[in-house]
């Protein structure tokens, strides 16, 4: 049992994530920088860049009382965000592999002025 609490927060792939988060079972929040976010992010997704996470921003409020599913570019900050957020008593996984993943997995990704987006590498 304890190494299942050490283990932390579980991880999704990106298409199990839009599952998720389409169907509305969760809600992908979006952890980079404001510039990674505006060159191209999941339809749908939230806004709160690890940075402010970490200095004890709240969820918008879309997020709260829902499952949260965590992603950045390559998963590492996601991976933070969401033993930070489990930690807060949220509901929290994150995307193995983050936009990254994402993109070569084929799913949707929109820019900041509402057309096609990328990712920054």
């Amino acid at each position: 049992m304890f190494s299942l609490l050490r283990r932390g927060p579980g991880r999704l792939t990106p298409q199990l994530a839009h599952q998720q988060t389409s169907d509305g079972t969760a809600v992908l929040l979006d952890v980079r920088e404001t510039p990674e976010w505006n060159a191209g992010h999941a339809p749908g997704a939230l806004h709160l860049p690890l940075s402010r996470l970490v200095v004890g921003a709240s969820l918008p409020a879309a997020a709260q009382c829902k499952p949260v599913v965590t992603i950045c570019r390559s998963g590492h900050r996601s991976r933070q965000a969401a033993k930070l957020l489990a930690g807060r008593g949220v509901q929290a996984t994150d995307v193995t592999g983050g936009m990254t993943a994402w993109v070569r997995a084929g799913l949707p990704v929109t820019g900041s002025r509402g057309g096609s987006g990328g990712v920054i590498a």
